[in-house]
């Protein structure tokens, strides 16, 4: 009967593939075009509806609307309101859409092998955070204990760095080693296309407070991986 009810239930829901696999499955919940992009975007905490569009360039609020109502209803993301005195209603993933994450570390270093990868296309503050933990190398960290703060145009993060690895959470980052102002974009410039960091603060697109040495030393943890041959 059990088995039935869950048939029932199935076929009474449009299928793209039609298929038992769980990959077909993990398609058929996050293959629509923006949903894996809204889960980055609300990987490190819950966020506003505008907040999540101004990390989405090109989305349109429809299409935002669209795709958070069928995440809601595939319990990956819930939709709440925060306690007095913001009293704002936001998204958030559940736990179970937390575990997405591996999605975006595997997908992401295996994308930066492309030979038709474009950097210079607009980055967000969530996907510049998503790859700074995709690209991490412990071993040139070599017993490395500092955190490291951002500042950017609508949010801030702290990002640690120890024996265990690289941990990077949403919020403020006072009290940081070192704390950088600037841009997503001209922190990945730094960081992985070797735009030299006086460069960056003689041009007046980065600030810096702290251990120069120490920025200098983490925007070195991040190898990219090596191209794929070009056919």
């Amino acid at each position: 009967m059990k088995l039935q009810k869950a048939t029932d239930s199935a076929a009474a829901k449009p299928r793209w593939y039609d298929d038992a696999c769980g990959a077909a499955h993990g398609l058929e919940l996050l293959g629509e075009r923006w949903a894996l992009l809204i889960l980055r975007e609300l990987m490190f905490g819950p966020r506003r509806f505008g907040a999540i569009r101004g990390g989405l360039p090109g989305i349109s609020a429809k299409v935002l609307t669209e795709r958070l109502n069928g995440l809601q209803q595939a319990g990956i993301v819930r939709q709440h309101t925060l306690p007095p005195p913001a009293s704002t209603p936001v998204y958030e993933l559940t736990p179970w859409g937390y575990e997405a994450e591996p999605i975006f570390i595997t997908l992401g270093r295996w994308a930066a092998r492309s030979p038709t990868h474009d950097a210079s296309l607009p980055l967000s503050a969530s996907s510049l955070m998503l790859s700074f933990r995709t690209m991490f190398d412990l071993r040139r960290a070599n017993g490395l204990k500092a955190t490291v703060g951002f500042h950017f145009e609508a949010d801030g993060f702290r990002v640690t760095v120890d024996a265990h690895g690289l941990r990077a959470v949403r919020g403020d980052p006072v009290g940081a080693d070192a704390v950088i102002a600037a841009t997503p974009p001209t922190v990945a410039a730094v960081v992985y296309g070797g735009l030299p960091l006086k460069q960056a603060q003689a041009s007046g697109t980065l600030t810096l407070e702290g251990d120069r040495v120490l920025i200098e030393r983490f925007a070195g943890l991040f190898p990219l991986p090596r191209k794929a041959p070009t056919p």
